[in-house]
Protein backbone atom coordinates (compact mmCIF):
# COMPACT_ATOMS: atom_id res chain seq x y z
CA UNK A 1 0.00 0.00 0.00
CA UNK A 2 2.74 2.15 1.07
CA UNK A 3 4.65 1.68 -2.42
CA UNK A 4 1.57 2.42 -4.20
CA UNK A 5 0.78 5.66 -2.53
CA UNK A 6 4.20 6.68 -3.27
CA UNK A 7 4.00 5.81 -7.13
CA UNK A 8 1.05 7.64 -7.43
CA UNK A 9 1.70 10.63 -5.75
CA UNK A 10 5.28 10.92 -4.68
CA UNK A 11 5.72 14.43 -3.95
CA UNK A 12 2.89 14.41 -1.49
CA UNK A 13 3.81 11.47 0.28
CA UNK A 14 7.33 12.82 0.73
CA UNK A 15 5.81 16.50 2.41
CA UNK A 16 3.46 14.03 4.31
CA UNK A 17 5.90 12.05 6.19
CA UNK A 18 8.71 14.54 6.27
CA UNK A 19 6.02 16.95 8.42
CA UNK A 20 5.28 14.01 10.33
CA UNK A 21 8.89 13.42 11.41
CA UNK A 22 9.67 16.91 11.51
CA UNK A 23 6.93 17.83 13.36
CA UNK A 24 7.46 14.89 15.96
CA UNK A 25 11.21 15.50 16.53
CA UNK A 26 10.79 19.38 17.16
CA UNK A 27 8.24 18.13 20.38
CA UNK A 28 11.26 17.19 22.10
CA UNK A 29 13.59 19.46 21.31
CA UNK A 30 12.97 22.84 22.09
CA UNK A 31 16.21 24.26 20.27
CA UNK A 32 15.48 23.13 16.82
CA UNK A 33 12.18 24.22 17.55
CA UNK A 34 12.94 27.50 18.03
CA UNK A 35 15.17 27.41 14.65
CA UNK A 36 12.89 26.39 12.87
CA UNK A 37 10.06 28.48 13.64
CA UNK A 38 9.06 31.68 11.39
CA UNK A 39 10.14 34.81 13.13
CA UNK A 40 9.15 37.77 11.02
CA UNK A 41 11.26 39.97 13.08
CA UNK A 42 14.93 38.35 11.91
CA UNK A 43 13.31 37.49 7.93
CA UNK A 44 13.20 41.19 7.69
CA UNK A 45 16.38 42.10 8.80
CA UNK A 46 17.76 39.33 6.63
CA UNK A 47 18.25 36.58 9.30
CA UNK A 48 16.51 32.91 9.38
CA UNK A 49 15.08 33.57 6.20
CA UNK A 50 14.99 29.56 5.60
CA UNK A 51 12.13 29.25 8.03
CA UNK A 52 9.40 30.90 5.86
CA UNK A 53 9.75 27.36 4.62
CA UNK A 54 10.68 25.36 7.56
CA UNK A 55 7.98 26.50 9.73
CA UNK A 56 5.26 24.54 7.70
CA UNK A 57 7.20 21.42 8.50
CA UNK A 58 6.62 21.67 12.55
CA UNK A 59 3.34 22.49 14.75
CA UNK A 60 2.46 23.71 18.02
CA UNK A 61 1.24 20.34 19.38
CA UNK A 62 -0.44 16.79 18.27
CA UNK A 63 -3.74 18.74 17.72
CA UNK A 64 -2.44 21.35 15.13
CA UNK A 65 -0.52 17.95 13.71
CA UNK A 66 -3.37 16.28 13.49
CA UNK A 67 -5.76 18.53 12.02
CA UNK A 68 -3.38 20.02 9.17
CA UNK A 69 -2.52 15.73 8.06
CA UNK A 70 -5.91 14.76 7.89
CA UNK A 71 -6.91 17.63 5.71
CA UNK A 72 -3.70 17.02 3.66
CA UNK A 73 -4.31 13.33 3.55
CA UNK A 74 -8.12 14.18 2.38
CA UNK A 75 -6.66 16.63 -0.74
CA UNK A 76 -2.82 16.46 -1.32
CA UNK A 77 -2.69 13.00 -3.17
CA UNK A 78 -5.94 12.94 -5.08
CA UNK A 79 -4.69 16.75 -6.31
CA UNK A 80 -0.99 15.11 -7.32
CA UNK A 81 -2.69 12.82 -9.47
CA UNK A 82 -4.67 15.51 -11.27
CA UNK A 83 -2.04 17.75 -11.81
CA UNK A 84 1.25 15.67 -11.62
CA UNK A 85 3.86 15.78 -8.98
CA UNK A 86 5.72 19.06 -10.29
CA UNK A 87 3.12 21.24 -10.91
CA UNK A 88 1.98 19.79 -6.93
CA UNK A 89 5.45 20.66 -5.86
CA UNK A 90 5.06 24.28 -7.08
CA UNK A 91 1.86 24.55 -5.48
CA UNK A 92 2.64 23.19 -2.21
CA UNK A 93 6.10 25.07 -2.14
CA UNK A 94 4.75 28.43 -3.67
CA UNK A 95 1.50 28.45 -1.48
CA UNK A 96 3.73 27.76 1.91
CA UNK A 97 6.15 31.21 1.08
CA UNK A 98 3.34 33.45 -0.22
CA UNK A 99 1.33 32.77 2.46
CA UNK A 100 3.56 34.12 5.03
CA UNK A 101 4.61 37.26 3.09
CA UNK A 102 1.86 39.36 4.69
CA UNK A 103 2.87 37.49 8.11
CA UNK A 104 6.28 38.29 7.57
CA UNK A 105 4.68 42.36 6.75
CA UNK A 106 2.67 42.82 9.51
CA UNK A 107 4.82 41.55 12.69
CA UNK A 108 8.28 43.25 11.17
CA UNK A 109 8.41 44.58 14.74
CA UNK A 110 7.92 42.24 17.03
CA UNK A 111 10.18 40.62 18.18
CA UNK A 112 8.09 38.13 20.16
CA UNK A 113 5.75 37.13 17.09
CA UNK A 114 6.66 33.34 15.96
CA UNK A 115 4.44 31.38 13.60
CA UNK A 116 4.72 27.61 12.30
CA UNK A 117 2.10 25.17 10.81
CA UNK A 118 1.33 23.95 7.07
CA UNK A 119 -1.71 25.66 6.87
CA UNK A 120 -1.20 28.11 4.42
CA UNK A 121 0.37 25.41 2.31
CA UNK A 122 -2.88 23.47 2.71
CA UNK A 123 -5.52 26.12 2.40
CA UNK A 124 -3.40 26.83 -1.13
CA UNK A 125 -4.05 23.17 -1.91
CA UNK A 126 -7.61 22.87 -0.87
CA UNK A 127 -8.53 25.99 -2.90
CA UNK A 128 -6.76 24.22 -5.83
CA UNK A 129 -8.74 21.26 -5.34
CA UNK A 130 -11.98 23.28 -5.54
CA UNK A 131 -11.11 24.42 -8.75
CA UNK A 132 -11.49 21.43 -10.19
CA UNK A 133 -14.38 19.65 -8.36
CA UNK A 134 -16.36 22.89 -7.18
CA UNK A 135 -19.32 20.61 -6.61
CA UNK A 136 -18.30 17.95 -4.14
CA UNK A 137 -19.30 17.64 -0.49
CA UNK A 138 -16.91 18.79 2.46
CA UNK A 139 -18.09 17.90 5.21
CA UNK A 140 -16.88 19.51 8.75
CA UNK A 141 -16.68 18.33 12.28
CA UNK A 142 -19.62 18.28 14.53
CA UNK A 143 -21.80 19.11 11.36
CA UNK A 144 -23.67 16.40 9.70
CA UNK A 145 -24.40 18.22 6.33
CA UNK A 146 -21.97 18.20 3.30
CA UNK A 147 -21.29 21.49 2.27
CA UNK A 148 -20.65 22.21 -1.85
CA UNK A 149 -17.00 22.84 -1.68
CA UNK A 150 -17.83 26.14 -3.84
CA UNK A 151 -19.63 27.70 -0.68
CA UNK A 152 -17.08 26.39 1.66
CA UNK A 153 -14.66 28.12 -0.29
CA UNK A 154 -16.36 31.47 0.01
CA UNK A 155 -16.90 31.22 3.66
CA UNK A 156 -13.61 30.00 4.37
CA UNK A 157 -12.14 33.25 2.50
CA UNK A 158 -14.99 35.05 4.78
CA UNK A 159 -14.16 33.86 8.33
CA UNK A 160 -10.43 33.79 7.50
CA UNK A 161 -10.28 37.95 6.26
CA UNK A 162 -12.79 38.65 9.90
CA UNK A 163 -10.83 36.27 11.89
CA UNK A 164 -7.50 37.94 11.12
CA UNK A 165 -8.36 41.32 12.61
CA UNK A 166 -8.81 39.72 16.31
CA UNK A 167 -6.28 38.37 18.20
CA UNK A 168 -6.44 34.81 18.19
CA UNK A 169 -3.61 33.44 18.20
CA UNK A 170 -4.36 31.81 15.05
CA UNK A 171 -2.30 33.12 12.11
CA UNK A 172 -5.18 33.77 10.12
CA UNK A 173 -3.40 35.69 7.74
CA UNK A 174 -1.54 32.49 6.39
CA UNK A 175 -4.75 30.50 5.53
CA UNK A 176 -6.26 33.38 3.46
CA UNK A 177 -3.55 34.04 1.21
CA UNK A 178 -2.38 30.71 1.11
CA UNK A 179 -6.08 29.67 -0.24
CA UNK A 180 -5.83 32.72 -2.65
CA UNK A 181 -2.45 31.77 -3.61
CA UNK A 182 -3.68 28.37 -4.53
CA UNK A 183 -6.17 29.99 -6.60
CA UNK A 184 -4.09 31.73 -8.52
CA UNK A 185 -1.06 29.21 -9.13
CA UNK A 186 -3.50 26.59 -9.93
CA UNK A 187 -5.04 29.11 -12.80
CA UNK A 188 -1.94 30.06 -13.96
CA UNK A 189 -0.62 26.49 -14.60
CA UNK A 190 -4.42 25.36 -16.03
CA UNK A 191 -6.09 28.15 -17.50
CA UNK A 192 -8.77 26.10 -18.84
CA UNK A 193 -9.73 25.04 -15.26
CA UNK A 194 -11.42 28.03 -14.82
CA UNK A 195 -14.17 27.39 -17.76
CA UNK A 196 -14.67 24.15 -16.06
CA UNK A 197 -15.08 25.42 -12.71
CA UNK A 198 -17.73 27.37 -14.13
CA UNK A 199 -19.61 24.97 -15.96
CA UNK A 200 -19.20 22.65 -13.06
CA UNK A 201 -21.34 25.55 -10.94
CA UNK A 202 -23.86 26.16 -13.62
CA UNK A 203 -24.48 22.38 -13.77
CA UNK A 204 -24.65 22.55 -9.85
CA UNK A 205 -27.20 25.80 -10.15
CA UNK A 206 -29.25 23.79 -12.80
CA UNK A 207 -30.18 21.26 -9.92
Amino acid sequence: MIQAIFSQAPVAALIFILTIITSIYTFSNPEMYGKLMLHPYSVTRGSRVYSIITSGFIHADWGHLFFNMFSFYFFAFTLEGIIGSMQFAVLYIVSLILSDLSTIMRHKDDFRYNSLGASGAISGIIFSYILFDPSTKFYIMFIPIGIPAVIFGVLYLLYSAYASKQSSGINHDAHFYGALSGLIITILFNPGVLSHFFSEIQRMVGH
